[in-house]
């Protein structure tokens, strides 16, 4: 018989909602076949067999949440007896072969050990009996490498994670470092950070709600995969940035004129749809170069700003079950017709679910383009750990003064919400101006290009 254990799906991500299993019990499945589809707060996987066998159970039925190191398929491989996959290089290997962004169906378990059993008496920096041990995949592969049980560490991380330093401290035999406290209940662990968060902001008093049934009756949803993951975000976002909104109007006709025209020419030719997105995406990058604090991260524990000397340009994409970023990497070496390729062809892997993680990763600045579904114009949430994020409304047809004269033109409304510690509004400003320059002339774009 084989454990088979949900491996690592990546770095920071410890569950993931079942969506599909391949397999039921009594089914006999090839090494390597899809065995079941799982999504995480980044994106959907199919997750192949370990080993070749008959399934005698799965654990999780669809829209239950399991957690990475629990057992989630029982196989019987011929080999006999039990074979717990508890060793970290098992778990480790089948992450690291399994295929990023495979088909299927943008971190509570009905599945897991449930909260009452994991909430043992524990030492601060202990394991948690029946819940997997927190670390991320470059840990797990160092013990390996070292020979280390990651399983009976206690890590000095927050929440209990494993750190590098110390599997190496067991390894060399040395006193660990002094662990954080751990959580063992996640409820109690809830109920700790509240506690803190009032404690610290003055006249904040986090409460719980009210019981909406008194009034009528409601409907409940588990807050799961990427709609918890952007929540989570969002969050951070705020609660850590001091927003700042810098607005203006770019003349956009010159721009639309000439888009609509190169569209018309290529009809039925060989060539992506020209989106204004793809035009946005060159400024900003043009833009980013002239203003390197935009293109940044603050490190707020070392107090220094990251300065990316690189340009990858995220875009916000409505997928139905929650906001993803898909990232166009090296903006500042691609034309505007693969800049817009590559969007079009990144925006369907995403609302498919299919979209691979290393698609959503590296991200130095992002673009949301609520345009297309309405409205005039929006205040951003900044992608922490970026700096800024470009808000781009509906292009509507104006009338505005030219030259002493009232004409239609079709304007685009622009919002840059940007992190107030690593930049001013002189800053921003500026930065805004010179985006609205280059999208009113598309020659200044097509030169930069």
């Amino acid at each position: 018989m084989f454990e088979f254990k949900l491996p690592d799906l990546g770095e920071g991500i410890h569950e993931g909602e079942v969506l599909k299993w391949h397999v039921q019990p009594g089914d006999t499945v090839a090494e390597d076949a899809p065995l079941v589809d799982v999504e995480t707060d980044k994106a959907a996987v199919t997750i192949p067999s370990p080993r070749g066998g008959k399934i005698v159970t799965v654990v999780g039925e669809v829209g239950d949440v399991v957690e990475t190191g629990q057992v989630i398929a029982v196989i019987d491989d011929g080999s006999g007896e039990a074979v717990a996959d508890a060793a970290p290089a098992a778990a480790g290997r089948a992450a690291e072969e399994m295929p990023a962004g495979l088909p299927a169906a943008e971190p509570e378990p009905a599945a897991a050990v449930p909260p009452a059993a994991r909430a043992e008496t524990t030492q601060p920096g202990s394991a948690v009996p029946g819940r997997p041990v927190p670390a991320a995949p470059a840990t797990r592969r160092l013990a390996r490498e070292l020979g280390v049980d990651i399983n009976v560490l206690a890590g000095t991380g927050p929440g209990g994670r494993i750190m590098p330093d110390d599997v190496k401290a067991a390894a060399s035999g040395a006193p660990a470092p002094a662990p954080l406290v751990a959580e063992p209940d996640e409820v109690a662990a809830v109920t700790r950070m509240a506690a803190a968060a009032s404690s610290a902001l003055p006249f904040v008093d986090i409460e719980p709600l009210p019981d909406f049934t008194v009034w009528g009756p409601v409907e409940k949803e588990p807050l799961r995969s990427i709609r918890r993951k952007v929540a989570r975000k969002m969050t951070t976002s705020m609660v850590l940035v001091p927003h700042v909104a810098h607005m203006d109007d770019a003349d956009v006709t010159e721009l639309e004129d000439f888009r609509l025209r190169m569209r018309e020419k290529r009809d039925g030719k060989e060539g992506c749809k020209l989106t204004l997105l793809s035009f946005v995406v060159r400024a900003i990058t043009a833009g980013l170069k002239a203003a390197p604090s935009f293109n940044a991260s603050l490190d707020p524990f070392s107090e220094e700003i990251i300065y990316k000397k690189y340009y990858n340009i995220g875009f916000a994409a409505d997928t139905g079950k929650g906001l993803v970023v898909p990232v166009i990497k090296g903006t500042d070496t691609r034309s505007i017709n693969e800049i817009s390729c590559e969007i079009v062809e990144k925006a369907n892997l995403a609302r498919e679910g299919k979209l691979p993680i290393e698609d959503m990763q590296g991200g130095t600045f992002t673009i949301t383009n609520v345009g297309p579904l309405g409205g005039t114009a929006l205040i951003p949430t900044i992608n922490y750990p970026e700096v800024a994020i470009l808000g781009m409304g509906r292009v509507q047809e104006k009338p505005v003064v030219r030259d002493g004269e009232i004409v239609i033109r079709k304007i685009l409304p622009l919002t840059l919400a940007f992190d107030h510690r690593v930049a001013d509004g002189a800053d921003a400003a500026r930065f805004v101006g010179e985006l609205v320059r280059n999208l009113s002339d598309p020659n200044l774009l097509l030169l930069d290009t």
